[in-house]
């Protein structure tokens, strides 16, 4: 009977534990910022991307494997310790530009997983794999740029072809990752020395591209400048052209006026332009008409005849008044 009771015994702590596991893994839950992805006897199924409560046949039949839907950041070259502090690992990021300079380059790239079923079973460690791939990405694209271009200005381009390179890469392997995004941090010479030369030469760069910047600002001042005298110019030759015009016809007016009476009494005229003429050449001359034919006055001073002549006098003065 002890037996028996014992076997019995074991049989409901048996299934009860069997409830147990029954009860807490035929559901689970996915929250808004993670993809689910259910393997039933180690074959996957579909992603769950929908957050919320879902059902599932019990363990072992089925299990979830949850991951992030958010985008990760790899750090190439350095790490960010438990202070808060950066390490470096030089020897990670020590590589050689296209004409044989040694550099130290860091970057950041940003992944996400887009395909759960991949980046499980296609890869044993598919971060690893991005890291390698990284390395040989940023690698190549220095190796095939000079130390001018990846110290200067030419940090945007490696990393558009970093980006490239790598996002080939992670097509070709297949496990699930697209790239987001990469981006440089750090590109610098080992060398304090050369470093400093080659910030001389930025700097010396920065300022002919100022200077250049202020030559041009002249220049389009100066043209401004130039094109308003120009049409100011232009403005008054144009004025002095109309005014011009416009005293040559009434010249002409004028002429053909004058030319009329000429032609009704040729001498009357003729005298009559001298005498204007001389006025307007000798204003202070004294004009005489002149009468040589014998008699004592030869000559007749209008002029002080003018001078002499008594005012008018005012008839009221004169009759006393009424």
């Amino acid at each position: 009977m002890s037996t028996r009771r014992a076997s019995v015994a074991a049989s409901l702590v048996i299934a009860g534990v069997l409830l147990l596991v029954i009860a807490f893994t035929t559901w689970y839950t996915v929250d808004e910022s993670e993809q689910a992805i259910v393997i039933t006897f180690g074959k996957a199924g579909n992603p769950v991307t929908d957050s919320g409560l879902h059902f599932k046949l019990p363990w072992p039949i089925q299990n979830v494997e949850k991951l992030s839907k958010e985008t990760f950041s790899l750090q190439f070259g350095y790490k960010q310790d438990t202070k808060g502090e950066l390490v470096s690992y030089d020897k990670e990021t020590k590589m050689i530009t296209g004409d044989e300079y040694i550099v130290l380059a860091d970057l950041v790239v940003q992944w996400k997983i887009t395909d759960p079923e991949k980046y499980l079973f296609n890869s044993q460690d598919p971060q690893e794999i991005l890291h390698d791939a990284t390395s040989s990405s940023i690698r190549s694209v220095i190796g095939n740029s000079t130390i001018d271009a990846a110290l200067t200005d030419g940090k945007a381009e490696i990393e558009a072809k970093t980006r490239e390179l790598l996002t080939t890469l992670m097509t070709n392997y297949d496990i699930g990752i697209s790239i987001q995004g990469v981006k440089l941090q750090d590109v610098e010479l080992p060398n304090a020395d050369v470093r400093a030369a080659f910030t001389a030469v930025t700097d010396a760069r920065e300022t002919k591209s100022t200077k250049i910047n202020e030559a041009e600002k002249y220049k389009n001042q100066r043209e401004s400048e130039a094109i308003g005298e120009r049409d100011a110019i232009k403005s008054r030759a144009l004025g002095q052209k109309t005014a011009r015009i416009e005293q040559a016809r009434g010249d002409v007016a004028l002429f053909n006026d004058l030319h009329a009476e000429y032609a009704k009494n040729k001498t009357i005229t003729r005298q009559r332009l001298i005498i204007e003429t001389l006025e307007q050449v000798l204003p202070q001359a004294k004009i005489y008409i002149m009468n040589d034919n014998g008699e004592t006055l030869k000559y007749l001073p209008l002029q002080q005849l003018e001078s002499q002549t008594p005012p008018p006098v005012d008839q009221k003065t004169e009759g006393g008044g009424n």
